[in-house]
């Protein structure tokens, strides 16, 4: 095909490269292509932050006029920065692969805390002009400072570099897309599950005049379709609240096994803790309905939950919470620490255990964990080499790799179902008993519409008591939980990760 497309595009350097690169797919199509710079009213004001700023479309408005006055043919968009309502006589007409679309956390090296959440040191001062990061940044820790962050992806970096500022936030895609050296900061990538991205972060839209049907045509042949059907329910959610880049809003979206799952983050305003849901073939329409509604359910958590923990954090008002613990954890004296190349932990309480015994290791001895919660209280004494994560068979079979010939020490209890240890060479596995578990057999359920489960030992608590589950919803902590359940003909749910988070909105699940 031989045709002429001028694309309009802002001069920032990720917004060059973003035009670049769908400049080159259509001059693969047979294209001649011509590129033409455009300064947007979010270019031009630098001191004001998002949610200051009058009306929306700030990256984006004056493109769009460009291209409805026929000055250029084509518009590049971060997917994020477009408005869900297209001016009338536009639309976009196709979307690009999704680029990773977690967000990153710079944080100069001196600042560095990695027993803190996000290993961010205690009342740092954050870089961010984003309403939806700052709700979920003050939601996981109320002691940092937020200042307020504009410019391009190089400039906020080099006032980072400058020391305006212990750590700042940015979307990884535009990093990524830039290859920029950050080997100066400290980088922790945030899980967007559990730092929900907004709406499209990651995707570039490529918007046209409606009336186009040739050029339409053309971009088809670069539609991403797999995730425009995902972006579409994310966006969706945003125009349903009305929202721009003042709304504190995430919205993410995967599809796995044929299953859309979507994750929200919402706040009425950035200082405000946000609410969560998670939902699993729901449509934006009754997402939105979900965020709304005032539920008020009774839940019960096998595990003393800590003042500072995510389930209490972000567990909704109206629900009614007990948390207790059907076991009791003994920590078993030990002289000698085994010798071994890695310590491998399965559990926070094996974490715990083993080291107020102060125990004594070679130098360069490495640690494992499964789980990210294991992982968190690993980071109080050690840093993970390895931080296991899905099921065990996925764990096992990567560590082996890791371990390579070396010897591995597991501390563990009195009744560990040695789920890791069982799938490796029996020569590379030294264990060693660091506790013992001690059933509570008074436990009587309250009343509860909600049981988690954290454990296969308080599962077994559970049904050597006189309790019984009718007709709650049970959720286990990982499959081996699950497992124990299925001995006692009880089915459950196992959340996406083995961690607070992650349980919680399995509770919240529609």
């Amino acid at each position: 095909m031989s045709k002429k497309v001028i694309i309009g595009s802002r001069g920032s350097d990720l917004a060059l490269w973003q035009a670049y690169r769908v400049k080159s797919q259509l001059e693969d199509l047979g294209c001649t292509v011509e590129l033409e710079i455009i300064q947007t009213q979010g270019d031009k004001i630098q001191d004001l932050s998002f949610d200051k700023m009058e009306g929306k479309g700030f990256f984006t408005k004056e493109i769009e006029e460009a291209l409805l006055n026929k000055k250029i043919d084509l518009a590049v968009h971060s997917h994020k920065d477009l408005e869900t309502n297209a001016p009338r006589g536009l639309l976009v007409a196709a979307v690009s692969d999704r680029e990773d679309p977690s967000e990153l956390l710079l944080i100069r090296k001196e600042a560095v805390n990695s027993s803190k959440r996000f290993s961010m040191k205690e009342k740092a001062i954050v870089g961010t002009s984003s309403a939806r990061r700052k709700s979920q940044l003050l939601a996981f820790r109320s002691d940092i400072e937020i200042k307020e962050l504009r410019g391009n992806v190089p400039t906020r970096i080099n006032k980072l570099r400058e020391g305006d500022y212990d750590a700042i936030m940015l979307a990884k895609a535009g990093v990524t897309r830039l290859k920029i050296d950050l080997s100066e900061f400290h980088v922790v990538t945030l899980d967007p599950k559990e730092f929900i991205p907004a709406p499209a972060q990651g995707v570039l839209g490529l918007q046209i005049r409606e009336n186009d049907t040739e050029l339409f045509k053309l971009l088809q042949q670069m539609n991403d379709r797999s995730v425009q059907k995902r972006i579409y329910i994310e966006r969706k959610v945003l125009n349903l609240l009305d929202g721009g880049c003042q709304l504190p809003l995430g919205v993410y979206c995967e599809e796995e096994y044929g299953i859309m799952k979507t994750w929200v983050s919402q706040a009425e305003t950035w200082e405000g803790i946000p609410k969560r849901l998670y939902a699993e073939n729901t449509s934006a329409e009754e997402i939105v309905e979900l965020l709304k509604a005032k539920e008020s359910k009774r839940v019960f958590i096998s595990r003393e939950l800590k003042s500072d923990s995510d389930f209490k954090r972000f567990l909704p008002k109206g629900y009614k919470l007990h948390d207790e613990s059907l076991i009791e954890i003994v920590p078993v004296p030990f002289e000698e620490t085994p010798e071994s190349d890695w310590i491998f932990f399965s559990s926070s309480n094996a974490v715990s255990a083993f080291f107020e015994n102060k125990p004594s290791y070679k130098d360069g001895t490495k640690f494992g964990v499964i789980g990210k919660a294991t992982g968190k209280a690993l980071a109080k004494y050690a840093q993970a080499d390895y931080i296991g994560k899905g099921n065990t068979q996925k764990v096992a079979k990567r560590f082996v790799k890791a371990l390579g010939k070396g010897s591995a020490l597991f501390p563990v209890s009195d009744k560990s179902l040695r789920t890791i240890q069982k799938k490796l060479p029996k020569t590379q596995v030294t264990e060693l008993i660091v506790y013992k578990t001690i059933q509570k057999l008074d436990f009587k359920l309250p009343e509860s519409d909600v049981l988690v489960f954290t454990s296969p030992s308080n599962v077994e608590a559970f049904f050597n008591t006189e309790n019984s589950i009718s007709d709650q919803r049970v959720i286990s902590i990982g499959e081996t939980t699950r497992k124990e359940l299925l001995k006692h003909n009880v089915n459950s749910v196992v959340p996406w990760q083995s961690y607070e988070l992650a349980m919680l909105d399995m509770v919240l699940a529609n």
